[in-house]
């Protein structure tokens, strides 16, 4: 049991170390990885929509 409080109050004492953004960044960087998280996911659903497309026509071709 010691050694959870133990942890937890390390931790704590890291978490106050931490330089905190403000708000007008932390919403500028929340956008940013929205938009990027989107970008990816389109590309990977177009890949994935790609091959699926390539893999039907070898087989029906077949």
């Amino acid at each position: 049991m010691t050694s959870l409080l133990r942890y937890f109050k390390e931790s704590w004492q890291e978490l106050e170390k931490v330089t905190w953004p403000d708000r007008k960044t932390a919403v500028k960087l929340t956008i940013a990885v929205v938009i990027l998280s989107l970008m990816v996911g389109g590309f990977i659903a177009a890949v994935d929509f790609g091959l699926v497309e390539v893999l039907q026509q070898l087989i029906l071709g077949l």
